[in-house]
């Protein structure tokens, strides 16, 4: 299939952007915030977000109906929103990572394909987890990458309520992670959700 017009949203640093232009795609990368107009003037026939800061509106899907995906470091349903890494750990839930199509919610969109992330919690840390979950995430990408372009992937719905997080949500806990990334996973682990007094 010929090369699309893709608009690649997130860090201008991302291996993915310099594998797609290998395979010969046309990539525009912005880490800032949209508009419409911004769609238009371009004409994006594709839309990746992989670390993207901002939540897109109906506005901007409107103008990809199912050609729009995200890439997110949880096992959705579970950690939808900011810090899914995280959060897997404190609340004991499924890890892993998910590709989904965009809507307008929060990392709810209908999941294309997902691969669960097994951790050693005495050897891993919040870094180490995290490089591991954006390499397997990169490479599911990378699998799958010719069936989502051409519409040939699977999709199905998100089952269950999952859960979904605010970067204010962490407050509580953040006296857990005094070593910042290098804190140990086997640390949120036993926090069982207690709160400092």
């Amino acid at each position: 299939m010929s090369s699309k017009k893709i608009l690649f949203l997130g860090p201008s640093d991302s291996p993915l952007i310099h594998w797609l232009r290998g395979k010969d795609e046309k990539i525009t990368q912005t880490a800032e915030k949209i508009s419409p107009e911004f769609i238009l003037e371009n004409d994006f026939s594709f839309l990746i977000s992989y670390g993207y800061r901002y939540i897109l509106g109906k506005n901007i899907l409107n103008k990809f109906p199912d050609k729009a995906i995200n890439l997110h470091i949880s096992y959705l349903p579970w950690n939808r929103g900011t810090d899914p890494n995280f959060w897997s750990f404190i609340e004991n839930t499924p890890k892993g990572v998910t590709i989904h199509y965009l809507d307008e919610g929060v990392d709810t969109g209908d999941i294309i394909v997902q691969r669960a992330v097994q951790f050693d919690s005495k050897k891993e840390t919040l870094a180490t987890s995290y490089q591991q979950l954006h390499a397997t995430i990169q490479q599911l990408f990378k699998e799958n990458w010719q069936d989502i372009k051409t519409g040939l992937c699977h999709r199905k719905k998100q089952i269950g309520n999952g859960s979904t997080h605010k970067a204010k949500d962490k407050e509580p806990f953040l006296y857990l992670v005094k070593d910042r990334w290098n804190t140990s996973i086997s640390v949120l682990e036993k926090s069982e959700l207690k709160k400092p007094l």
